[in-house]
């Protein structure tokens, strides 16, 4: 076995600045980027810390005591989360998902989202607004984030054997407290819920069959993803990622399936249903069958960089724009050129990669801008 080198470049200083084009772009609800794809969906970044140190995102050989975080006074305010927000939306946003880094680990996190569910879409609707998050403290703040108008959370649960999920978040933390987490977000109402477990192969793949006996007609949705190449602190390896062809192979074997439509434009998961109708589950391929062709989602960090691609190299920055006095018409008019530059598509593109262009080295953490 090869042996992993993990390189510390800090992502956070790649950057480029967002400026104001001499053409305006006003916000219509119709952009489009450079492929023609729409911009619906803003994964917000609100903290980049995590109580967890999960391999495949932040492992404790980088992310230990000493690792430097942001600085308080360099993290977007919740108001201005909120404007920013508000553009995207008029920009034709109609998702907005709050990420990490572990969100709930950012302060008095109930005030955003009261900010962001009192926003409407060009249409004059309410935001759909979802969280994701690893569960450790949803059992104290599942009601008061309902009540502040969250309306659904994705929890990361990687799976159900204790000694297997100890080892993944690599701070031994229980996986009776996940699962009391997602108990308390059923009974405040915070669904549909949806669990997202990452398959690493030879890792936790042997928990896929009792991830999805557990959770089979619970209401609650299942989506295995892909081990992926995001940033280049993982030590990510080809022969660790378990293709969701095969996954859904031996999930067949046990528990039939047949497939379904998606939901929406854009939907990252594949669908599928258990046959004696008692739920569904989903996989997320993003390392086998790219679904680049109709991404609609941007992500905002912590500090305002805004990322176009989760395989991004660097972000373009908001933040000296919202700080330095530009109006709303001028920020959505950087927005609105940013996006209509994007021509991302790394994962339809990452066979065709030749090694040596240092590509996986230079992306962002995930850590930083969220799944």
């Amino acid at each position: 076995m090869s042996e992993r080198v993990i390189p510390l470049i800090d992502q956070r200083l790649h950057r480029r600045a967002a400026t104001v084009p001499a053409q305006a772009v006003a916000p219509t609800g119709l952009l489009g980027d450079a492929l023609g794809r729409p911009l619906r969906d803003l994964r917000i970044s609100v903290t980049d810390r995590c109580n967890f140190r999960c391999s495949y995102c932040m492992p404790k050989e980088v992310f230990d005591k000493d690792y430097q975080y942001l600085p308080h006074g360099a993290l977007l305010s919740f108001e201005e989360i909120t404007r920013v927000a508000r553009v995207f939306a008029a920009h034709g946003v109609q998702k907005i998902r709050l990420t990490g880094g572990e969100p709930l680990l950012r302060k008095n996190l109930e005030i955003l989202v009261e900010q962001l569910a009192a926003l409407r879409t060009t249409e004059g609707l309410p935001l759909d607004l979802t969280l994701t998050t690893n569960g450790s403290l949803l059992t104290r703040k599942a009601k008061a984030l309902k009540a502040a108008g969250l309306q659904r959370v994705t929890v990361s649960l990687d799976g159900l054997d204790d000694t297997v999920f100890r080892a993944m978040n690599d701070v031994d933390f229980p996986v009776a407290e996940v699962l009391a987490g997602i108990e308390a977000a059923q009974a405040a109402g915070l669904g549909p819920i949806k669990v997202n477990m990452v398959v690493k192969k030879g890792t936790n793949d042997d928990q896929i069959l009792p991830m999805a006996r557990h959770f089979k007609g619970t209401g609650i949705v299942l989506r295995f993803i892909e081990y992926m190449d995001v940033g280049a602190t993982n030590g990510w390896r080809m022969d660790e990622v378990l293709p969701s062809a095969e996954l859904i192979e031996r999930l067949q074997r046990e528990l039939p399936l047949v497939p379904l439509d998606p939901t929406a434009p854009g939907e990252t998961a594949e669908r599928w249903a258990y046959a004696d109708g008692s739920g569904e589950i989903g996989v997320i391929s993003s390392v086998t069958q790219a679904f680049c062709g109709d991404c609609n989602r941007a992500r905002l960090s912590t500090e305002g960089q805004l990322y176009l691609c989760l395989f991004a190299t660097e972000g373009h920055d908001l933040r000296h724009l919202i700080r330095g006095g530009a109006s709303d018409a001028e920020l959505a008019s950087a927005i609105g050129a940013i996006w209509q530059g994007r021509d991302d598509r790394y994962s339809q593109l990452r066979a065709s990669l030749p090694p040596e262009t240092g590509e996986g080295k230079r992306r962002v953490e995930m850590s930083y801008i969220g799944g």
